[in-house]
This record gives structure tokens, sequence and C-alpha cells, in this order.
């Protein structure tokens, strides 16, 4: 029998089961495409089927949906999975500072337009890294919309955040007295070592990610664009309290995933979650900043047991006899 009528045949008897969570895709599911929102092209990858439960997965820096790559065929057999870039990053646009203000509010603000164009009215939030804000944004203006979050490495507490960090607040506080904060973290070293951390596994990672990501780097007007987001980026740490109230607001179902070997958002920022939501699920991977080099099949795993769950707590209660 041919291998691909096996593997039918298999998944098949698997479904009439119930074990569908445990089958992941095989197809090549994912499909790209762009559109325009207020002025900007922003690009993002689609997969699954449109009808299906949405994921909104959110990118890192200096990253793109392009590291959403080894997980969307792996969800997509049972749920619909948007990845767009943020513009100034991958395939969207990257307008000078003069035309777009290069701010975590108007990212998340973007966001909004593209899941509105869309249709899409309710999802889990998939966050990771530079997902955190904008997602955190996403989720302050329209609750309603987000049914669960998946939390990979975005810090959203005081002491989540490395010691790396006190020199990038020497450079909040007089950027041009410490350009070499920004020269950092704008160059290919930099871009490497976010991804390599202090993982003692580095032949577990594709050298040519971070090669990929240091190309959008160095594009003419990059830089500009990264110093207003780096400086801006302390309006999060200010935002740490209004998004942690939400979360005790709200106590959506929320799954922490979080790579050991991550210099920049350390162990404790992870563990800080269970103060806001208890019943949180946490797990502290053997993997990196960017979980997904060397954590796929585990993240991809915990994600479809956990959305399974979700889905099963979202059904109606049977009506009384």
């Amino acid at each position: 029998m041919p291998t691909q009528t096996l593997l039918a045949a298999a998944t098949a008897v698997a479904l009439g089961q119930g074990t569908a969570q445990s089958i992941p895709s095989v197809s090549a599911t994912t499909t790209y495409h762009r559109v325009e929102i207020d002025g900007v092209g922003i690009f993002y990858r689609e997969a699954g089927p449109r009808d299906a439960p949405t994921v909104l997965l959110l990118h890192g820096y200096p990253s793109s949906s392009r590291q959403w790559d080894p997980l969307l065929p792996l969800l997509a057999d049972r749920y619909h999975l948007l990845a767009p870039d943020y513009p100034g990053f991958g395939q969207s646009d990257a307008p000078s500072p003069a035309r777009y203000t290069y701010t975590f509010d108007t990212l998340a603000k973007t966001m909004e337009g593209l899941v509105a164009r869309l249709g899409i009215e309710r999802y889990t939030l998939f966050l990771q890294d530079y997902g955190g804000p904008v997602g955190f944004r996403m989720a302050l203006a329209h609750p309603e919309r987000v049914s669960a979050l998946i939390v990979q490495n975005a810090n959203a507490y005081a002491e989540g955040l490395g010691a790396k960090w006190q020199g990038i607040a020497r450079y909040w506080a007089d950027p041009a007295a410490h350009p070499e904060q920004l020269d950092a973290f704008t160059s290919l070293e930099g871009a490497k070592q976010r991804h390599l951390g202090t993982s003692p596994n580095p032949e577990r990672y594709n050298p040519d990610t971070w090669a990929d990501e240091y190309a959008i780097l160095a594009r003419p007007g990059e830089r500009e664009i990264q110093a207003a987001l780096l400086s801006d980026y302390r309006t999060n740490v200010a935002s740490y309290p209004a998004w942690q109230a939400w979360m005790r607001e709200h106590r959506l179902p929320t799954l922490v995933l979080w790579g050991r070997y991550d210099p920049s958002f350390i162990v404790p920022g992870a563990e800080a979650y269970l103060r806001d939501v208890p019943k949180a699920e946490l797990h502290i991977l053997d993997a990196g900043h960017f979980a997904l080099d060397e954590a796929t099949d585990e993240i991809a795993r915990l994600t479809r047991d956990f959305l399974g769950r979700v889905e099963t707590k979202a059904l109606p209660s049977p009506a009384p006899r």
C-alpha cells in the first residue's frame, strides 16, 4: 500500500477514536498574502481552515512571521493560523519614520486593522517577545476578541528583565550618549546571540536564521526604525502593571512556554505569570529566546493539548432533558 494511503488510513482510524489532537498535519498548508492597512502593505502567513478557531501569532525581534514556519503545519489540521509581519519587519512595508510612527501603540493598531480587514472576530493570542507588547495592547483595547493566551518568552514583569536591560535603560535616558546599545541591538552578533543565548546545544540552531534577520536589519532606513522602537520599549515596562491587572481581571486560559536559555527575558518573568493567573500552565523548556529553534515538537504538543482543552471548555453545556 502506498505511504500516502497508509498515512490517510492511520489518520482516519485515529480520528474515529477521538484522538485528533495528537495527529500533526503533514501538509504544506501555509499560504502567503499582502493587504494594505492604512496605506501600509502588510504581509501575513495563513494556514489551516478558515472556519476553525483562529490563533493569531505575533512575532518577536528581529524576526518576522517566518519564525512560526516550523509550527504552522503542526497545528494547521485543526486551527486557523494567522501570522503577520509588523511594519518594518519581514516582508511588510518599511515606511520611513516620517511616514509611519514606530511605536508599539501604532504596531498594535495596525495589527487590529489587519484582523478587522480579515473579519477575524475572536482569536487566541500567541505572543513571543515583541508580540507581547503588541498583543497585550490589542487585548486591552478589545478584550472580547481574546479567547486564550499563549506566551512564549514575552515578558510582562520587571523580574523577567535580564541584565542587558540595565544598559538599555541607560540608552533610554540618553540615546546620544549610548550609541553602543543600538549598535549591539541591530548587529549580526546581536541577532545570533538572541537565538543561541546560553543554550548548551548550539548545533541545533540554523545560522541562516540570524543571517536572514540581519539582512532585514541592514536595509537602508532600518536603523532609524529599530531605534524608534527600542526607545519606545520603555512604554512597555511602564505598562506592565496594566497588563497584569488585565490578566487578573479576565483570568483567561493561559499557557506559558519559556526557554530557560534566554538571557534577555529570564525565567522569573515566566514564573511571575502565576501571580496574576494562578491556573496558568507553565512549562520551562530546554530552549532559548526563540524556543521553536530547539523545541518545536514539544511546543507543538503542548499547544495542541492546551488548545484542545480550551475548545472543550468553550463548548456549550447540553440542554437539560
